[in-house]
Formats: structure tokens, C-alpha cells, sequence
């Protein structure tokens, strides 16, 4: 990586006795010229910058009604929606930068949007019956002039460093929202906080800096601290999941963007097997040729990909890739790509590596896709919950580990079923579902009663999953079936008229499907 802006003459004998704190020798490697004729040499004869502002994004109009749905659930209070700070990886190298999904959902502005930014719902006075109750403000660090310091010294926030950044007005103009300088943000949220004013409640897990401003303003406000105000923020945090589980047109297009990106991933995937067959660590290989795929079509990886060969696949979170894939032997992918808007896909494949099921294969493989059909059906039919999902894909489990005679002696299936028999669960511990959308795991903060025993409603997402999974080591598998994991896995939404409908369609799943994929991109 670059050290440094420019060589500079040594430093001064008086620079080299100074006492260093150990944050102040992480600069040690960069020589910074801090005359002022380098100053005013690098801060000229630079172009114009374009005056065109950006376009209003498509996101904009949908991310408003977002806000105004949240905002009526506080009135009068200010929210403050963090988008994060860039997370160090190992001394002063940082993580890619990606925003936290309530704020992403919120300001509606997709990848990498400016870490540290803070986009704030400032409640408005009560007005008349259906009027807005909160106007937004987007505070951020804009980019710095170029005749500044900050323009070629500062790696953080530096344009020659990072690139550059955004004004407030192409901020404004893109996003629709009123932008303010980041350095404002403090006299923005203490004015008129208070038990007779203004309450704050802050999305506490998205910015440590940011919650820690806030809790200063309470104390100096007499507002509530401690427990108290963390039950004040767990509710705003709260809401903000809730809002995410029914998704607006526009998400559920994204979403399908984010799928169809993920099946190319598969067919590179596919392509690259006869290497991976060859190679120590072809589980790497195949994980690699999906990742590439992901940084070309999206943002990158929704999540880390798993590429399980053999019995890898029964670890149900086998994300260390570092097996042989050996001819004869099934590999379970699960793999997204999360495209620039931050929505991500979640598919999982169970793919024979030449291209053909053996029988044992095929059974355990078509008992899966059973299950996952009569997932499929059970959420199609009206007044179906979340759970009622699950429940169907566990009734055909447990009625194929019966017929395969792997429950206990004088255990039916439906006994099995029932609260105090489970035993089927053995081979898939796992639940059947989850909600999908700006993260993998969508909505996990929000209330039971209104997510897992909701009923289905037009516009959840959500994966339908199910898996047999049998370790090597299982001595109550039969011996044919030891070593097989299988997981299929959709994503599925719910339409304006109460229907399900595979996003996923596109992508082979039944057995003669995907031995024709297989052969047809290997071949």
C-alpha cells in the first residue's frame, strides 16, 4: 500500500526527541511537505469541478415514505440513524466500509455511502392530521477544498487518498434530503433536548462515537440514562426492523437484481470444477470463482460463501473452504451476491461434481426438494404464518427418516413431530426460514408476534431452506447415506395478490435440472 503523500527532508532534531504517543508513531512511515509553497503548489492547477448535480436516485422517493412511516411511530422525538464508522482490519488498514442496513434503508443511498455520516429525523411541530411529523437531515464530512490540508494529508477523508467525495448540494440533489456539515451534528442534536423538549433516541449498535454523543447530550438534558435509555433505543431499533419485513416494489426489484447476479455466480462456480478437481484446495477455487462474480455484478458477497464438499457440507457453517472436491462427491453452496444497493440474495445448491446423482444421492437429494416444495405450498395458501412453513417442510423429514427406518424403534413420524419427540431434528437443526433483504438474516431485531408468528403478507421475502444433513461419523445413518449433506435453498416473495413466487425460479434446482447444468458448463 502507498506510504506516503511525498518525500520531505528529515525531520527536525527536535521533531526526532519528541516523546511519540503510540497512536502518533502509526505516522511514522508518512513524510508530509508542510511548507507553504508545497501547499499552494498542490492545491493549483487543478480542472474545474463539474457544476451538473447528480440525478434524483430511484431509491429517493421510496426511502421517503420509509422515513415518514418510522418517524409516525415517534412523534416528537429526534432519531438519530447512524451509518458507522470504518472498522479497522489490522493497525491502519480498515474494512471495506458498509453502512448500517437502518440507516442504508432509511437514506436510501446503497454502497459505501460516507462512513461516519449520521442521517438524523428532526421532529417537526404537530401540524394538521396526516402531515409529515419529522423533517431529515443528512449530516456527513463533504469534500474539502483543494487548496486544504485535508485534500492531499489525510488518508481518512483525503481526495487524493480515497477519491472524491460528494458535496452537500450532490448529496441533496441525489438523495432529496437536506444535507449539513458532520461538525454540526452536536448543536443539532442538543437543541432542545429535554424532559419538556425534545427526547433522542439513537440506533445504538451502529456508531460507538456517535451513541456516546448522545448519551452526552442526555445527561446534560436531564433525559434518560442508563437502562432506561437503552430501552428508548432498543425500540427505535426495534421499529426499524419491523419496517424492513414487508419490502416495497423497489426492494423486491433489487432483491431479484441481487438474485439473477447470483445465478451467473453458480454457472462460474459450475465452470470452474474441473480445476477445482485438480486443485488441494478446490473449495477455494469454487468459492473464489463465485466471489469474482460477486465483486463484477454487485457490491460483493452478501454474506461469506459456503463451499462444502463431502461431508463439509453437514457443518452447517462450513466457511473455511479449505477441502479437496473429489469426483463422485456432492458440493453444498450457499452463496449471494449483494448488488450496489446493499440488497443481497441467499441460494443454496447441492451440486454433483461430475455431473450426476448417485442413487443414495438422489434419494436424500429428492426428500429435500420434497420438503422444500411443501414448504413452498403450505405459504402459498391463505392465513399461512411464517412458522407454519417450517412446519410443513418438517412433516416430510420426518416421514422420509421414518421410511428409511432412522427413528427410534416404535417412533412414527408423527410422533416425531410433536413437542416431545423432535428426533428427526437430529439431521436438520436448523430452522426452514428467514426474512432476506439488506441483510442476509433481514429483521432479526423485530418482535416474534411479528415476524415468526405473523401471518404471510405482500411484500415479505423470505428463504425456504430445508436440509438433511449426515455426518461420516453418524452411526445411526445408514452407511450408503453417511458423508451426504443437502441443502436447497429459494428465495421467495410475497405478491400484492397473496401469491409466492419464486425469485429464485431461474435457477436449476430438481435433480434432472441440475445434472444438465452441471454437464452443460463442465462438458
Amino acid at each position: 500500500m502507498t506510504d506516503s503523500a511525498s518525500d520531505s527532508p528529515a525531520a527536525s532534531a527536535a521533531d526526532a526527541e519528541a516523546p511519540q504517543t503510540l497512536a502518533e508513531r502509526g505516522n511514522n512511515r508518512s513524510h508530509r511537505p508542510t511548507n507553504q509553497a508545497f501547499r499552494d503548489f498542490i492545491g493549483s492547477g487543478w480542472a474545474p469541478r463539474p457544476e451538473a448535480l447528480p440525478a434524483r436516485s430511484d431509491a429517493a422517493p421510496w426511502a421517503a415514505a420509509r422515513r415518514e412511516a418510522l418517524g409516525a411511530q415517534f412523534p416528537g422525538d429526534r432519531l438519530v440513524l447512524p451509518a458507522g464508522a470504518l472498522v479497522t482490519r489490522n493497525n491502519d488498514c480498515d474494512y471495506r466500509f458498509r453502512p448500517h442496513s437502518a440507516f442504508a434503508h432509511l437514506a436510501g443511498t446503497g454502497t459505501d455511502f460516507e462512513p461516519d455520516a449520521v442521517l438524523v429525523l428532526e421532529p417537526l411541530a404537530p401540524g394538521c392530521g396526516g402531515a409529515p411529523t419529522h423533517e431529515a437531515v443528512l449530516y456527513f464530512r463533504p469534500r474539502a477544498s483543494r487548496s486544504s490540508e485535508e485534500f492531499y494529508a489525510d488518508p481518512r477523508y483525503g481526495e487524493l487518498w480515497v477519491g472524491q467525495r460528494p458535496s452537500l448540494e450532490e448529496v441533496e440533489a441525489a438523495t432529496g434530503i437536506r444535507c449539513a456539515h458532520l461538525d454540526s451534528l452536536p448543536d443539532a442534536l442538543a437543541k432542545d433536548a429535554g424532559p419538556d423538549g425534545v427526547q433522542l433516541r439513537v440506533v445504538a449498535q451502529a456508531n460507538q462515537a456517535v451513541t456516546a454523543l448522545v448519551d452526552q447530550v442526555r445527561t446534560a438534558a436531564g433525559l434518560a440514562a442508563g437502562q432506561r435509555a437503552q430501552q428508548v433505543d432498543d425500540a427505535l431499533a426495534e421499529a426499524t426492523s419491523e419496517l424492513r419485513l414487508t419490502k416495497d416494489p423497489w426492494e423486491v426489484e433489487q432483491l431479484q437484481r441481487a438474485v439473477d447476479a447470483t445465478r451467473a455466480g453458480f454457472d462460474d462456480l459450475i465452470r470452474s470444477i474441473p480445476r477445482a478437481t485438480g486443485h488441494w484446495r478446490g473449495e477455494r477455487v469454487l468459492e473464489g470463482a463465485f466471489g469474482a462474480k460477486a465483486r463484477e455484478e454487485g457490491n460483493g458477497l452478501g454474506y461469506e460463501t459456503i463451499a462444502a464438499a463431502g461431508n463439509h457440507a453437514n457443518t452447517l457453517h462450513w466457511i473455511n473452504n479449505d477441502g479437496a472436491v473429489r469426483p463422485g462427491e456432492l458440493v453444498l453452496v450457499d452463496a449471494g451476491v449483494e448488488v450496489d444497493s446493499l440488497y443481497t440474495a441467499d441460494v443454496t445448491r447441492t451440486i454433483p461434481v461430475d455431473g450426476r446423482f448417485t442413487e443414495p444421492q438422489r434419494r436424500v437429494y429428492q426428500a429435500v426438494l420434497d420438503a422444500a416444495d411443501a414448504a413452498f405450498a403450505r405459504a402459498g395458501t391463505p392465513g399461512c404464518r411464517f412458522r407454519d412453513v417450517h412446519a410443513a417442510a418438517m412433516e416430510v423429514i420426518a416421514a422420509r427418516l421414518e421410511e428409511w427406518g432412522m427413528l427410534p424403534d416404535g417412533v412414527t413420524a408423527a410422533d416425531s413431530l410433536g413437542p416431545d419427540g423432535q428426533f428427526h431434528r437430529r439431521w436438520m437443526v436448523h430452522g426452514t426460514s428467514h426474512h432476506l433483504g439488506l441483510d442476509v438474516h433481514d429483521c432479526a431485531q423485530a418482535r416474534r408476534e411479528m415476524s415468526m408468528d405473523a401471518v404471510l403478507r405482500p411484500g415479505m421475502v423470505f428463504t425456504i431452506e430445508p436440509g438433511l444433513y449426515f455426518r461420516a461419523d453418524d452411526l445411526l445413518v445408514p452407511e450408503e447415506l453417511r458423508g451426504i449433506g443437502v441443502r436447497i435453498e429459494d428465495d421467495v416473495v410475497v405478491d400484492p395478490d397473496g401469491g409466492v413466487r419464486r425469485l429464485t425460479q431461474a435457477i436449476p434446482r430438481t435433480i434432472d435440472e441440475v445434472e444438465a447444468w452441471v454437464r452443460g458448463l463442465t462438458a
